[in-house]
């Protein structure tokens, strides 16, 4: 069963949450962004190279067009291929583990491994963020030495900061796996 409902970042921006059930002990959440905007980029582009055209009038020197150009290439090329994430996915399989992958704009992909004996709960968190209280996902790690404790947290959907009601979801379902395990 998949499902597309339209969610919403902290900053108001649209997200999408897809959920597949692969099983009963096997559940795929994936968090979509926008992809690059051809339009922000443009503008970008545009803002920097009017600007050096600016600087290279009054210096008459071409070296500032020529880093221009090359400067707003390989930010885009490191933005695309280090910065913009385009899909998150955190695929929880009961008795086994979960796995978190990263998509990027250019894409390459970054993944994951986390097994379930080294899992203690999965929580939404509260940070405070700017002014206000942002939640997140989160995987609580037991500690080697003492399986009571928490050693370390890792946080879900850093890029796309899905709000409340998208980790309500991700989080109920998440529950459902675990307490069978």
């Amino acid at each position: 069963m998949a499902d597309d409902d339209k969610f919403t970042d902290i900053n108001g921006k649209a997200i999408f949450l897809e959920c597949q059930n692969h099983s009963s002990f096997c559940r795929e959440f994936t968090v979509s962004a926008p992809k690059v905007s051809l339009l922000r980029v443009m503008v970008y582009t545009c803002s920097v190279w009017l600007v050096a055209y600016v600087v290279f009038f009054l210096t008459e020197n071409t070296a500032v067009l020529s880093g221009a150009i090359f400067v707003t290439l390989v930010g885009m090329l490191l933005h695309i291929h280090f910065v913009k994430i385009d899909q998150e996915t955190l695929l929880i399989i009961g008795s086994l583990g979960v796995q978190l992958s990263s998509s990027y704009a250019s894409g390459r992909e970054s993944t994951t491994f986390i097994e379930m004996s080294k899992i203690k709960d999965i929580v939404i968190n509260e940070a405070i963020y700017m002014q206000g209280v942002i939640y997140y996902l989160c995987i609580l790690l037991k500690d080697p030495t003492d399986p009571d404790t928490v050693s370390s947290v890792v946080p879900l959907f850093q890029s796309s900061k899905p709000r409340l009601n998208c980790l309500v979801k991700v989080y109920k379902s998440c529950q459902e796996i675990l307490a069978k395990c």
